[in-house]
Parts: C-alpha cells; structure tokens; sequence
C-alpha cells in the first residue's frame, strides 16, 4: 500500500509540475481567470447567432460523413442501384453516388437531411442574428468591423449552400447551374471567359466542374468561413456583448451571467437542442428528393422548380426584369440578366456592408455603444429595415409568381407586374409606415412617463366626478423610459457667408440633411442606449 501510495504521490506532483510549467510560459490561469468571469447576456434574442454557429457544426460534422461516400465526377455511368425507375438510365457519377448514399448507406438519407436543413437554418439564424443586430443598432462603434465580418458570411453561406445543392447533379440543381452560367455570359467582356473556365469549356462540361464545384465546397468557402467565424468570435469576446437598456445600466459597463458556469451550460444545451431539431427535421420532413427529379439533362427542366429561399430573390429580379438589351459594335449588353442577377445583389450587399460608417457620417455618432437602441427610438434605422424586409419579400414572392398565378388563378401576367410595382412601392409605404409607428410609439412613452400608468383605481372628485389614479411605471419599465434622448447629434443648418456651390458647401449641406433625415424623427424619443454623456449623474436620464 505504501508502494502505490508513492507512486501516486509521484504521478500527482508530475502533473503538477507539467501544469505549472505549461503556466509559466503560457500564462493559462492568469487567462482562464480573466476570462471565466466574463458576462454575457441572458436575453433570448443573443442566442440567434449561436444557432448559426451550432448549426455550422453540424454541417461541418454531416459533410464529413457525406464525403466519404460521394465521387464528385461527371463521368456517365449506367445506373443500377437500388432505386428501381432509374435502372438502366444514364447518369452522372455524382448522382449515381447520391443515390447510393440515400438508399443504400446506412444512415446516408438522414445524414444528407440533416447537412440541408443545417445549410437552411445556417443562412436563416444569419439573416436574422444581422437583422436583430440591425435594428437594435449593435453594429455601432465599436463593432463596425464585425458587422462586415458578419455580411460576408451571410453572402458566403449563401454561395456555400448554392454550391452544396448544386453538387448532386440532378434536374433542379443543373437548371440552377444553368441560371449561373447565363448570369455569368451577361457580364461584359468577361463574362465569356469566366463561364468557360468556371465550367472548364461550354456547358454543361460536368465531368469537369463537379470536381471544381466539390473542392469549392468541401476546402475553399469552409476554410473561409472558419476563419471569419473564428474572427468574429475572437472580436466578440474582446468587445463583449451589448446589452438591452434597463434599470442601472450604463453605455461603458456590461451585466450578465458569467461564462462559467452559467453561460457554458447553457451552451452545451442549446447544441444539443438545435442539433435535435435539425435532426427531427430531417427525419419527418422530406428536402431535396433528387431521385424525384432526375438526372440533369439540358433540355428538361422540372415542373414547379424553385430554388432554395435564400436565392429565391435572385430568381424573382430575374423574372420581373423587362426583356432589356443593349447592341453597342456588335456587342449585346443583357441588362435583363445583368441588372437583377449582378449589380442588384452586388449593390444590395455592399451596402449592407457599409451601413455602419453611413449612418455615422450621417448621425456624427463616434461615441462607443455596449446599450442597444429600442428600435422604436431609432425610427429612420427601423424604417429602412421595415423597407428592406418589404422589398426582399416582393423579390422572394415574386420567384414564385407562377405558383401565384396558378393558386389564385389570376394571370401570369398580372402577377409579374403586381411584383414590378411592388418592387418600388412596397419599400417606400413600409419606411412612411414604419417610421408613423415609430414615432407614434416614442410619444406614448413620453404621455406614460408625465402621467405615469393606469391602476384600475376610481377616485371620486369634490365635484362629482370621476377620475381614474395614475401610478408611477415600475422602476425597471422607467429606466426604459427615462434614457437620454439624441438631441445633442442633431446638426443645425450651415450658414455661408458667401452662397457659393463650392464642393464644401455642398458636402455639408447634404450631411446636414442625412442628419435631419436620420434624426428629426428621435427628437421625440426617450429609452435605448444614446450615451452617457454628461459627468453629473443627476443630469443622466433627461438631456436636452
């Protein structure tokens, strides 16, 4: 016994050693003390982003499994698998091999399920983890630089999941393919070239691009992806997390659970849950059945095709653009495909992208933001994402304006010029709505914090009347209320002495102006995280 107790005793001062030597170079728990206490939020909508990244490794788990059994070759075999209406047929090996994996590998069906529903709820929790960061305005200083991060992985895993269902070489996903390649001819001077090296030669040259395609999606965007998440999360944790405004909450100082043990439970959890609900997806509700469909062949195309929602809207701006083209010196400009397929999404991305630094430049907001705004007190921001939601959804609507048109029985026609004037009228009579409800919601505020909440309490009055008593609103629904309002970033009007149209006096009038359109309707508003500016706490909650 005392053999093995010293032999214990020796093993454990060994790894004792270890421990310290590897803290002694590494400084581990000088970090692991400095980083176990962090806080973060406790608010629901926080978790948004981690259904992204969860779902993310689930699809980098299921794409694992699934390479192991698909040939990403477009050589043609003659099919005989176990899927009967396709025996004999001629087919791709990619398909071939798509088959085997669904009807003939153990698992196989489930596995592709679960990598496409991951690949769906990986773009949406995306889309709308930017949309909450949007319109509660955390993309502002000091988080400009992950809001562009966070962009381009939306556009990333929008090419990523084209790039996944495309891969199968089935009817729907080669009709797909064959959109991209005339998106690519519209583009002038290069478009040619860059279709025939993307496709290696005229399409469809499958036994070429396949591989291509594969190695874009299984080692080029992942590894991008990766690395942007990896950056995004390293950002995040040096800037922490924003918080909603509430009672005894300060621009400069963050609140929250720590990250151990609270937050690290609570995130294993969540795992588990979305890789639960991304598996009983899979198992109940059918997606991307490509023996349905068919092998591709170039001169078919499936009934009732529709893409996956996150490029619904590239095919609605296809469908409702104007057969436009331009013949300059024997050279045809397809505005009809270059306008809604290229520049469209370009300058609608880019912009999102630079929103930040414009609603800076507009507003002269540099201060720094850890309180997020209610969105009701940022109406103009509110506005345009109500407008953006509004025009987004007539794209998404009108990719499927056939199925419209058959639903309702009303002309194909019709619908394809319902979804043109929708594209400009939709977003203007969301922003003027928008922004009446925003304002409209800041001046009931204001009334509730004057004259305070209804108590259901009838007092008589010494003439007779009656009278309902008003209370004070809780404490924590007065914080809310009583924040600072913006005033001090609205801009006053220039005055030159000399009105002359240099370019300095059109700049400033024209910033002066996006500061009036940006502000004019916060001018009303209490609540949401404009700043600790004055150094008189008694003066903190109503600036002027």
């Amino acid at each position: 016994m005392a053999g093995r107790n010293g032999r214990g005793t020796a093993k454990a001062e060994r790894v004792q050693k270890l421990f310290w030597g590897v803290n002694d170079r590494l400084g581990s728990t000088e970090f692991l003390d400095r980083n176990i206490r962090k806080a973060f939020p406790k608010h629901w909508s926080f978790l948004l982003g981690e259904i992204a990244l969860y779902s993310f490794v689930v699809l980098v788990l299921t794409g694992v499994y699934l390479t192991l059994f698909f040939h990403p070759s477009g050589r043609e075999i003659v099919y005989d698998g176990s899927y009967g209406p396709l025996k004999g047929v001629r087919v791709s090996e990619a398909y071939a091999s798509t088959l085997h994996l669904s009807f003939d590998v153990r698992g196989g069906l489930l596995m592709r399920q679960i990598h496409h529903w991951a690949a769906n709820v990986f773009v949406a929790a995306i889309c709308v983890h930017l949309m909450r960061i949007f319109f509660t305005g955390a993309f502002r200083k000091p988080r400009e630089i992950n809001w562009v991060i966070g962009t381009t992985l939306f556009v990333l895993a929008v090419a990523e999941g084209f790039a996944g269902y495309s891969l199968p070489d089935d009817l729907l996903s080669g009709t797909g393919l064959r959109i991209f390649q005339g998106i690519l001819l519209s583009v002038p001077l290069a478009g040619t070239y860059a279709g025939l090296w993307a496709f290696g030669g005229e399409f469809p040259s499958a036994e070429e691009f396949i591989p291509r395609l594969f190695t874009v999606h299984i080692l080029l965007v992942p590894g991008i992806l990766l690395a942007l998440i990896t950056a995004h999360l390293m950002i995040l944790w040096h800037q922490t997390h924003t918080i909603f405004p509430g009672r005894g909450r300060r621009e400069r100082a963050v609140t929250g659970e720590p990250t151990f043990p609270h937050f690290a439970a609570q995130s294993t959890a969540y795992f588990l849950y979305t890789f639960g609900v991304l598996a009983g997806l899979a198992a109940f509700f059918q997606i991307n059945p490509v023996w349905l469909y068919g092998p591709y062949d170039p001169d078919q195309v499936s009934f009732g095709s529709q893409p996956d929602w996150y490029v619904g809207f590239l095919e609605g701006s296809l469908r409702i653009m104007p057969p436009l083209s331009t013949t300059v010196a024997g050279y045809t400009v397809s505005w009809n495909v270059l306008v809604p397929a290229v520049l469209l999404p370009g300058v609608f991305f880019t912009l999102i992208g630079l929103y930040p630094f414009v609603e800076r430049w507009a507003t002269g907001d540099e201060r720094l933001h850890h309180l997020l705004d209610r969105p009701r007190n940022a109406a103009t921001r509110t506005a345009i994402g109500a407008a953006a939601i509004a025009w987004y959804g007539d794209l998404l609507a009108a990719g499927g304006n056939d199925y419209v048109s058959a639903t309702f029985k009303i002309p194909l026609f019709w619908t394809t010029w319902f979804f043109r004037a929708g594209f400009f009228v939709l977003p203007i009579a969301a922003f003027v709505v928008t922004r009446r409800v925003c304002l409209s919601l800041q001046r009931r505020d204001l009334r509730t914090r004057e004259e305070g909440v209804e108590s259901g309490l009838i007092s008589l009055t010494p003439d007779g009347g009656f009278r309902e008593r008003r209370e004070r609103p809780s404490e924590e629904a007065e914080a809310l209320l009583e924040a600072r309002r913006p005033g001090e970033l609205v801009a006053p009007y220039p005055h030159h002495m000399i009105p002359l149209p240099t370019p300095d006096r059109a700049r400033t009038q024209l910033r002066t102006r996006a500061n009036r359109f940006y502000l004019d309707y916060q001018a009303e508003s209490h609540g949401g995280g404009q700043g600790d500016l004055r150094k008189d706490s008694s003066e903190d909650g109503h600036g002027e």
